[in-house]
């Protein structure tokens, strides 16, 4: 490797470190509202700047670009669409939030439900963070890091001299180191901590993610420059720069009306390890500005998650490269030294976003929700912010240890972007129909939204992992298939409403922790972002990959 390349990835992954240090370090670290909400003190560009780099990790740039390797343009849907669920996040689900002055969305639940939903909901987040989430971050991130370093050859032949493969040494390697210090970041800093890192790291990988494609298209090009590769990519893959995906891609048109609308709707409005910097707005108007600014960056997404994968396939599609080590071996062969360094830190950076975000999030949801509401209900601040540490580094080191085991021959044949997708399935899709609910409705009672979380669920590892179900889902696709258990749900609890409806209608309270104002441009700005997705979406639809052939 170049000693260039290793000098600029120290400098610019030190720089973060320190300027994040220098805006920090004299943050309120030992309340809660200090450690989990940055003090209610965020402002749209940091709330927009870590929305779309916690976003913006490993599994988004190594697996949607995988998903682009070997489908096409068509799964630009999961960057497109989620524009509009943004927007309605700033319009509807943002201001109930905020108003609620809650720190987590259990405990939104517990507000308009009860404790035991609370509860139910806590365990639900934090089983699936340490599980599914965590691990992914540090697995993709590995992969990632070992394409553009190079990091096997890096080794040399100590690994092998010690009876072991460079590949494993270095993936487990990736994992820990890259595990421990984003559990330092999130464990010492906090919210505010997570927030200015994310945004320093977004401004690197959001250039560096456009400078990918430029190097890219370029040497596709060659001395025609980027104009006469991005003809050549249209010219060699006309066929692929669809965004109707048809009914071979993982992501048939059909789906983006059923699951792939409603994990995007989660992931952007209940998704607790995405919308708590927007619980630490300082205003609804600052939060409503930061969540609409994201989704006006989120349209962009398709240049740099979606066409690099795109080129890696007119560049290695002979070579039987797998889909999700195409973006690092991309990345390794287009980038100069220097910039390769640079990005590798901008990736590392993605990495310790996404980690010591999902990390805070349960830290927030064990410590606010379980340590202060179940197990220590007279604890003290510190006492609060101490519980949460402690489990930090419990639930951290299990994701170090899970991660590269995900390194597995199912996993890799299907791909790590649409085994998350499915995994995510399993807690977004019951947790988002009983807030829908409890947002929607003033009857329905706490009963039916425990019945709905514990069944949904149940019904939808079922239909993944037991036989024949599993079956059965493979034949409707796992998006219908989640879209049918949505509705189910939404029918299950409304039925309940009516035969045993709450005693009184629920009235949500201002409590008065933010100023609720909101943006005068938020409903414009958001018929805005909506117009552009249609108008994104229908210039590349050719629907007659729907014809039957």
């Amino acid at each position: 490797m170049d000693l260039t390349t290793i000098v600029s990835f120290l400098f610019f992954t030190g720089l973060v470190a320190f300027l994040t240090w220098r805006l920090t370090k004299n943050d309120d670290h030992s309340s809660t509202g200090g450690y989990f909400l940055a003090g209610r003190s965020l402002t749209f560009p940091l709330i927009a700047g870590s929305l779309l780099l916690t976003n913006l990790s490993t599994e988004q740039m190594v697996g949607l670009n995988g998903q682009a390797y070997t489908y096409g343009l068509c799964v630009m849907v999961w960057e497109v669409v989620c524009v509009v669920a943004l927007v309605f996040m700033a319009w509807f689900f943002l201001p109930k939030f905020l108003r609620s002055g809650v720190s987590t969305v259990p405990q939104y639940l517990e507000i308009r439900f009860d404790h035991q939903t609370q509860v139910i909901t806590n365990v639900i987040f934090l089983v699936a963070y340490v599980g599914i989430l965590l691990p992914i971050i540090l697995y993709t991130g590995a992969t990632g890091m070992i394409g553009i370093m190079d990091v096997p050859s890096m080794l040399g032949e100590v690994p092998q001299s010690m009876g072991l493969q460079p590949y494993p040494v270095a993936l487990w390697a990736i994992v820990w180191l890259v595990g421990i210090i984003g559990a330092i970041y999130a464990l010492f800093g906090g919210l505010r901590t997570v927030a200015v890192s994310d945004t320093l790291n977004g401004i690197g990988l959001f250039i560096g993610g456009f400078m990918i494609a430029g190097f890219a298209l370029s040497q596709l090009g060659g001395e025609g420059g980027i104009s006469e590769g991005t003809h050549i990519l249209f010219e060699q893959q006309k066929d692929r720069f669809n965004s109707v995906g048809g009914a071979e891609s993982s992501v048939p048109f059909g789906t983006i009306f059923s699951g792939i609308f409603l994990l995007n709707l989660f992931y952007w409005t209940t998704n607790q390890q995405i919308i708590q910097r927007t619980f630490g707005a300082s205003s609804l108007a600052e939060g409503q500005k930061g969540v609409l600014l994201t989704g006006a960056l989120k349209l962009l997404g398709p240049i740099y998650l979606v066409i690099p994968g795109m080129i890696a396939y007119a560049m290695f599609a002979d070579q039987g490269i797998d889909k999700d080590k195409a973006y690092g071996l991309l990345v390794n062969r287009v980038l100069p030294a220097p910039f390769t360094g640079f990005f590798a830190a901008a990736m590392i950076g993605a990495i310790l976003s996404s980690f010591n975000s999902a990390l805070n999030s349960s830290c927030t949801l064990f410590s606010v929700g379980l340590y202060k509401g179940v197990i220590n209900k007279d604890a003290t601040e510190a006492q609060v912010v101490r519980s949460g540490k402690v489990f930090g580094w419990i639930i951290a080191i299990s994701a170090m240890v899970i991660a590269p085991l995900l390194d597995h021959p199912v996993i890799k044949d299907k791909g790590i972007f649409d085994y998350l997708q499915k995994m995510n399935g399993m807690y977004f899709i019951p947790i988002f129909a009983v807030v829908l609910v409890g947002m929607l409705t003033k009857r329905v009672p706490p009963i039916a939204a425990k019945i709905a979380l514990v069944a949904g669920f149940a019904v939808i590892a079922t239909g993944y992992f037991v036989s024949p179900f599993d079956k059965i889902v493979d034949s409707l696709h796992e998006f219908h298939f989640l879209g049918i258990v949505f509705a189910w749900l939404l029918v299950l609890m409304l039925v309940i409403g009516e035969v045993k409806p709450r005693e009184t209608e629920f009235e949500q309270e201002d409590a008065g922790a933010v100023d609720m104002t909101p943006w005068r441009f938020a409903k414009p700005a958001g018929l805005v972002l909506i117009a552009i997705v249609f108008t994104i979406y229908i210039s590349f639809a050719d629907f007659s990959v729907l014809t039957p052939k």
